[in-house]
């Protein structure tokens, strides 16, 4: 038992000084002043926007596309997956209006799901670098802009990734929690793991990628449910980065209910369950900057888990009154810091994005014990869905995510 100890004690402190040291290095980068940059000439960008039905949304993302500013020819595609609501009416308005707004109908085919729908997209456009948002996005002027400034002035970059932020923010308090991680995550595993590591995560959204690249790629992944965090690992692998940059911003919704909430991150997870598992069949995973990637994996969804249920059976097992074997090292410490790590992590992120308040540090406060453990329930579910598909050989079905319809919008 004291060997077990010993090892559990070590991957703690090896977990927590790594964190601090992401997030350290994350507020470094972000505090980092805008580089001004003029191309001579700009490359053209179309933008992919894969829609199923998102005609509670699809007006107000598209008065954010019109209203881009880029230099260079532009045009945005939406992409549309069998919507049986208003979507083809409404973008089909937009295209009689606007020069740089196009419908297109995906044929239908097998399997479901977004891979499918951008690999379809990039069929049928051919412009230098292609950008994809999310339906329900409403990006900002100048978000292409800085990120084809990025990817052109960065060595061996395949394009660039941009910052997310929660539009639906104050609508209670589970999308509250989700703006505070969307927040640690962007601070600590894009900003902080681009100055160390000068490797970036593809987001799913706000995301920049030259066409040539992900042609040599392969394109996406039909079978990949997280297809950017699959994308990211096949790009790093052929050397090429990814420049983070956090002041291309776009603006998405985020769930409003847990149901939908659940089902959105079980997608997730089983998505990089299905990576974690490609991983350990790709050797070139583990080569290089990917390793970071690989190992990142590796330690969320299988080290994490282990440490977390450990502690979380030794806490209930106590409480229960069972007796446990006495050891000299300090096992409240290991709760102990942990939560001051992360507890530090939400407050450097709020700082940052000037959301600092007494309600969000509450929040904040909260979610160690709330938000963060539901962590581990959404994991056995994922695990569960995704163990048994691999038994019985059938494809996990594409969940999309449920919109809300807002009667206002960003300013």
């Amino acid at each position: 038992m004291k060997i077990i100890l010993i090892f559990i004690m070590l991957f703690f402190w090896t977990m927590l000084m790594y964190y601090s040291f992401l997030t350290v290095a994350g507020v470094i980068q972000r505090l980092k002043g805008k580089q001004k940059i003029k191309l001579d000439t700009y490359p053209s960008v179309a933008v992919l926007i894969p829609a199923h039905n998102e005609g509670l949304v699809m007006k107000e993302t598209l008065d954010a596309m019109v209203k881009l500013t880029y230099p260079g020819e532009l045009n945005v595609y939406v992409l549309d997956d069998d919507s049986s609501d208003d979507t083809p009416e409404i973008v089909k308005e937009f295209a009689k209006l606007f020069i740089r707004i196009h419908y297109v109908n995906v044929p239908p085919g097998s399997p479901k799901g977004k891979s499918r729908v951008l690999n379809y997209g990039l069929s049928i456009t051919q412009s230098e670098y292609f950008l994809v948002f999310d339906a329900d996005n409403q990006p900002e002027r100048y978000a292409v802009i800085e990120l084809v400034h990025a990817a052109e002035t960065t060595q061996d970059a395949a394009g660039a990734v941009g910052y997310v932020k929660t539009i639906n923010a104050d609508q209670n308090l589970l999308t509250r929690m989700i703006a505070i991680e969307f927040q640690v995550f962007q601070l600590l595993m894009q900003s902080g793991r681009w100055l160390a590591f000068k490797t970036g995560s593809l987001a799913g959204t706000n995301m920049l990628l030259k066409r040539e690249v992900l042609n040599q790629a392969g394109g996406y992944d039909l079978y990949a449910l997280a297809e950017d965090a699959e994308l990211t690992m096949r790009i790093t692998a052929m050397n090429k980065t990814l420049p983070v940059v956090h002041y291309s911003v776009t603006w998405e919704q985020e769930p409003e209910n847990l149901g939908v909430f659940v089902r959105q991150r079980t997608r997730w997870l089983t998505g990089n369950l299905y990576l974690l598992e490609k991983s350990l069949h790709e050797w070139s995973f583990w080569k290089g900057k990917t390793f970071v990637h690989s190992l990142q994996h590796a330690l969320t969804y299988f080290f994490f888990v282990v440490f977390l249920l450990f502690s979380n059976s030794w806490f209930i097992l106590g409480l229960l009154g069972y007796q446990l074997p006495h050891f000299d090292s300090p096992l409240l410490l290991f709760w102990f810091m942990s939560y001051v790590v992360y507890t530090a992590q939400v407050i450097s992120a709020m700082v940052l994005e000037n959301s600092i308040s007494p309600y969000n540090i509450l929040v904040g406060l909260l979610m160690y014990f709330t938000y963060a453990q539901v962590f581990l329930l959404l994991l056995l579910r994922s695990a569960i869905a995704y163990t048994w598909s691999r038994i019985t050989n059938t494809t996990i079905a594409w969940d999309k995510t449920k919109r809300f319809k807002k009667d206002d919008v960003r300013e």
